[in-house]
Parts: structure tokens; sequence; C-alpha cells
């Protein structure tokens, strides 16, 4: 067996309102950063997982993500996997 790291990233869709982007947009105003906009905001989430081989670590990660990490209604979730040495 081998170990993988997986670097996932979890956004919500773009049609849908985030209220914490939102907020924190309209704060740069505030902190006199105005050409800062359209902030969302989102997980990052890094995990090792051991398998044979980087298809079935992918496919791990890939399994995780939609049964617990990302919520799919509401969220997309892109991943990066790569062996450690």
């Amino acid at each position: 067996m081998k170990t993988f790291r997986a670097s996932i990233d979890v956004m919500p869709h773009d049609n849908l309102l985030d209220p914490q982007g939102k907020a924190v947009s309209g704060s740069m105003q505030n902190l006199g950063l105005p050409e800062i906009t359209g902030v969302r905001i989102g997980k990052h989430i890094t995990l090792h997982v051991e398998a044979a081989d980087k298809k079935t670590a992918e496919a791990k990660v890939d399994e995780a993500c939609r049964k617990l990490l990302a919520n799919q209604v509401m969220e997309r979730f892109s991943f990066v996997v790569d062996e450690l040495a």
C-alpha cells in the first residue's frame, strides 16, 4: 500500500448566495480595499489515504467528497491527489 495526500476544495455553487462571502466582500470597502469584490468562501480539506495506486486513491477521495465532505445540492468540489514520498 502507498500513502497519498488529497487536497480538496469545497465551494458553494456559483448560482447560490454565499452570505459569508458577501459579508467579507462588503467589508473590503471599509478596509480600504474597494478593488476586491466577489468574495466566495468555502472549505479546504487535506487528508491522507492508503491505496494500492493513485487511481484507487482518487476514487476513495471522490467517494468521501460525495458521501460526507460536500453537500452536492449546495456545493461543488475539486481535488488533487499526490503520492507521499
